[in-house]
């Protein structure tokens, strides 16, 4: 099932950095998760944005594999006007390398005549406000486990000349990769109740059964990996996830899974590869046109049937 998540306050997100855009920007920072850093790159950002000199800052690094992670940085420092870096948001001196990046990829912006404005953006729940913190060097910005505690832009100075502009977390209006759904999903980035636990959680051991089978087997003392179904099944009982009965909730089950991927207590864990990511891309392009050519068709169809009918119509007369 396609899973999407647009609440309100993120169309006010997309109007907010079209604005700074206009008003002026000099380079963006787009902070990804680690652990889905295809899935958690926002489409629409690179669209509201083209042009701007872009920083690619993978957070919460300690929890996802440094094999993959390195991979990744690879993928997008070979991008034209983009650099990349990993890190952990609540770390000091990574993070205050961020603004030495800052400075290289717009070496003519950052006096006080002439300040350079830096955008940060993320999907929600990626640790931007702890990456602020941490910058600011105190509570300047609201943090939470849920997605969308920032709600309005704010403004901070990091040092002479270094204007940081922060907004919400934002989404995309559509996920056309349904693999991502369900990797934003899993990472908490997408809101409770706009998608099923259990299905998101089936899709989450798939993804561990394939990459990373051990991690599940020694987290839950699981012998053998069955069917999916059946390991969530075996990971509610270890969990005592069962009413009486003895049937398993597997909700609750899906639940305790999540939470525990989430806190990194299955190891470092990166759900997908560059590689995998230009595939799911361009079988989701290949869908859109799929549907495309359906719609002429079916356009130019009924086209064709109302141009008969005025023709009969005519001729009857």
């Amino acid at each position: 099932m396609p899973i999407n998540w647009f609440p309100g306050h993120m169309n006010s997100t997309r109007q907010a950095i079209k604005d700074r855009v206009k008003a002026g920007l000099d380079v963006v920072i787009e902070l990804l998760d680690a652990r889905l850093p295809g899935s958690s790159s926002n489409p629409l950002l690179a669209a509201l944005t083209t042009g701007r000199p872009s920083l690619k800052v993978l957070n919460k690094q300690d929890l996802a594999d440094p094999a993959v992670t390195a991979a990744w940085l690879d993928f997008y420092s070979a991008q034209p006007h983009t650099r990349a870096m990993a890190l952990d948001a609540g770390e000091k001196t990574p993070a205050r390398a961020l603004i030495k990046a800052c400075r290289e990829l717009a070496p003519l912006r950052g006096d006080m005549h002439k300040p350079l404005r830096v955008l940060i953006c993320g999907i929600p729940n990626v640790g931007k406000s702890t990456l602020i913190n941490t910058l600011v060097g105190k509570r300047a910005a609201k943090t939470g486990d849920e997605p969308g505690i920032t709600k309005l832009e704010q403004k901070f100075v990091l040092e002479n000349g270094f204007y940081l502009f922060d907004t919400p977390g934002m989404l995309w209006p559509r996920i056309a990769i349904e693999q991502s759904g369900y990797h934003l999903a899993a990472s908490g980035a997408i809101g409770r109740n706009a998608f099923d636990e259990a299905e998101v959680a089936l899709e989450l051991i798939a993804v561990l059964k394939r990459r990373y089978p051990e991690r599940l087997q020694q987290r839950y003392g699981l012998v053998e990996l069955g069917a999916d179904d059946a390991v969530l099944e075996a990971i509610g009982i270890k969990r005592g996830a069962k009413v009486r009965g003895g049937a398993v909730q597997m909700h609750k089950a899906a639940e305790a899974l999540l939470i525990d991927y989430r806190q990194g207590l299955l190891g470092r864990i990166t759900l997908e590869t560059p590689e995998e990511m230009a595939a799911w891309r361009q079988a989701a392009a290949d869908e859109e046109a799929r549907k495309a050519d359906a719609a002429e068709a079916a356009r130019l169809a009924d086209k064709e049937r109302r141009s008969g009918k005025r023709k009969s119509s005519s001729g009857d007369a």
